[in-house]
């Protein structure tokens, strides 16, 4: 059964000059459900992330300023969401959400979060949007705990996983591969193990051309034994910050290779959402829910009736 991390807390209000597509995320499941690509019992709630599950990841003092809300305005300024206890609580949640997808995909072979990709926080601080790193935690915990050996992230966000190339730069088990806009945020980069730079409206074929020239090597030469995927729909050509232009149809097109890829090489691939920021709402939901829609029909036949 696919299993589908989410709950009450992913939701999230923000001021209207901060407002993104936040809406997305009780949208996406009310979808999947009404249309029966699932049921009540594909949704997990997952558990908070501990402080110590914290502290594998992010430093002490960036914690304990988290914790106690003392960020500078500048650094809560970096995040982009007015900080209150209820971002930090949110966080944790979705983070561990990512931990708990991956122990599911390794039973199931695919597992969902509806929320996570949060790739700019960095150990020491956050950024564009994103307070903790959910995929370095849980790719952290995984290492930690002898649940993985090899762990490779792909990236599709339109923008570069600043965080995880940071966070992960001397994690010889990990494999970071971001491919993402060249003249996008973030303007100062940092190194992945694997940085591919696209144009500004690259499109379908192109686009499609470069990821199948490249997972198959990655995943033959760096043999992970499991996947995490930031399926990002921010690289449509609707999207307000992408400057990319994929269709609807090229990023569902994207979606299946990397699935297709991850299920013919028997590893689990844990996927989390990322960024959407379409003018139109609806550009976003139908979107992700191409990416849900694949993996029940890819991994476990029909959808639901």
């Amino acid at each position: 059964m696919l299993k589908i991390a989410y709950s009450d807390v992913f939701r999230y209000s923000v001021p209207e000059k901060h407002r993104f597509p936040m809406q997305k995320y009780t949208m996406i499941p009310e979808r999947l459900l009404s249309e029966g690509t699932i049921t009540e019992d594909n949704f997990f709630a997952p558990k908070r992330l501990s402080e110590k599950e914290i502290l594998t990841t992010h430093t002490e003092e960036y914690w304990h300023k988290l914790k106690t809300q003392t960020l500078t305005r500048k650094e809560a300024r970096a995040i982009g969401f007015e900080m209150t206890p209820t971002l930090v609580e949110r966080g944790r949640y979705i983070a561990h959400a990512t931990y708990e997808c991956a122990l599911y995909a390794q039973k199931h072979g695919v597992a969902m979060n509806v929320a996570g990709g949060t790739h700019h926080a960095f150990a020491n601080h956050g950024e564009g949007f994103c307070v903790f790193n959910d995929v370095c935690i849980a790719s952290n915990l995984l290492l930690n705990r002898g649940q993985a050996q090899r762990i490779l992230i792909v990236d599709l966000d339109v923008h570069q996983g600043n965080g995880n190339a940071s966070i992960m730069a001397d994690e010889s088990r990990v494999f970071v591969f971001s491919m993402h806009g060249a003249k996008n945020y973030p303007f100062r980069k940092q190194a992945s193990d694997l940085d591919i730079e696209l144009a500004n409206d690259t499109g379908d074929e192109e686009y499609l051309q470069i990821l199948t020239d490249t997972l198959p090597r990655l995943i033959s030469d760096f043999a992970p034994d499991m996947i995490f995927y930031q399926s990002a729909v921010d690289v449509l050509a609707t999207d307000k910050l992408g400057k990319l232009a994929l269709s609807q149809q090229g990023c569902k097109a994207r979606d299946e290779y990397v699935l297709r890829q991850a299920k013919s090489a028997n590893i689990p691939v844990a996927i989390v959402m990322g960024g959407g920021y379409s003018e139109d709402v609806e550009d976003v939901v139908e979107a992700h829910c191409n990416t849900f829609r694949l993996a029940q029909q890819l991994y476990f036949g029909e959808t639901v009736s």
